[in-house]
């Protein structure tokens, strides 16, 4: 199982690609700019060495909180250090937060609270409710980390990045020649009896996996590669046929029973201009 030595994101994110980075690194193919339409915590972002980036994400907090820093860097840093205090880091504080984090509109406050949420919520899981209020329960742990040096090393990096909210059709059509887009969509369901549309808030469902599967077999033939990571499942072994695809089995560490958490099978799709052989 592969195991990642780099740069660590500075957020908590239920199936970063952390871990697997090393795995991902070598199938990305050289080019000019790497497009990730669903960057999460942004793991590759941080570990590959692109001459520029375009990062983006359909959540607005996300996205808010990378531009704040980016813009301001170790100005935001500072401003975030607040909030990681004995003090806040207690039930009755947490929820006032979480309260003051779905009410407030200003940005610099709405992000440091998503960091704060991040790290002190449960798991750090983000979850919102039917209303789009954040609902992650506190997490209690001792002494949570707040990351200063990995927020400054994402923010010197970001100097190469456009960073936007964007939905990830809008961001690979405009992809061009000399890019290489890297995609980490909400993973398909494990099991036959699940439902893709409660998969994920947004409803990315089977409608959307096959559109990312056509628009990745679009731009592959364009010349302009795209990699894919997803559970492997009967459905992704489908809708991905023709891609170069590489299996390998990853540890879940996202679970309420910690005892159980077991390894999934995931693979890797790899769009190009040059189909894989029929196997």
């Amino acid at each position: 199982m592969s195991t990642a030595t780099g740069c660590r994101p500075f957020l908590k994110w239920a199936g970063g690609k952390y871990r697997i980075v090393d795995r991902i690194k070598r199938l990305l193919p050289p080019g000019q700019r790497l497009i990730e339409p669903f960057v999460g915590s942004g793991a590759v972002f941080l570990n590959t060495d692109y001459e520029a980036y375009v990062l983006s994400d359909v959540n607005p907090d996300l996205i808010r909180l990378y531009q704040v820093l980016q813009e301001a860097g170790d100005a935001f840093v500072e401003y975030c250090r607040g909030w990681f205090t004995p003090d806040n880091n207690t039930p009755k504080r947490y929820y006032e937060l979480r309260e003051e984090f779905n009410e407030t509109d200003d940005a610099w406050r709405k992000s440091a609270l998503f960091l704060y949420l991040n790290r002190h919520g449960y798991n750090g899981l983000c979850r919102y409710n039917g209303k789009g209020a954040f609902n992650v329960p506190f997490g209690r742990y001792r002494n949570p980390y707040f990351p200063e040096q990995e927020m400054r090393l994402f923010a010197r990096k970001a100097r190469r990045a456009v960073i936007v909210c964007q939905d990830f059709r809008d961001v690979m059509r405009a992809a061009q020649a000399g890019d290489v887009v890297y995609c980490d969509p909400p993973y398909v369901p494990l099991t036959a009896t699940a439902n893709f549309t409660d998969y994920a808030v947004g409803g990315f469902g089977q409608l959307e996996q096959a559109e990312l599967a056509r628009l990745a077999r679009e731009l592959g033939w364009r010349g302009i590669p795209v990699l894919i990571s997803n559970h492997e499942t009967p459905y992704t072994n489908d809708v991905y046929q023709g891609a170069h695809i590489e299996r390998f089995g990853v540890r879940r560490f996202i679970s309420c029973d910690g005892a159980n958490r077991g390894v999934a099978n995931e693979l890797l799709a790899l769009f190009t201009a040059h189909p894989a052989p029929d196997e």
